[in-house]
């Protein structure tokens, strides 16, 4: 079991993942969800959520407006 082993918290994540078959990618949508949530510092982990940003701006953007909510 991984840290990222743990259901999708928002709607945009749960929805975006019914297509994902491959655990790297699952994995990659799910720490840019909490990342998105609940940013922590990390030059590692900041460039690797601009790269998923860059790949999943909608998305992205989906995250953070259901974590306003």
């Amino acid at each position: 079991m991984t840290e990222l082993d743990h259901p999708p918290l928002t709607d945009a994540v749960r929805h975006a993942l019914q297509d994902v078959n491959d655990p790297t990618q699952r994995d990659d949508l799910l720490f840019l969800e909490r990342w998105e949530l609940c940013p922590e510092p990390g030059l590692a982990a900041a460039r690797r959520v601009a790269q998923l940003r860059r790949a999943n701006p909608d998305l992205a953007a989906a995250i953070r407006a259901e974590g306003a909510r």
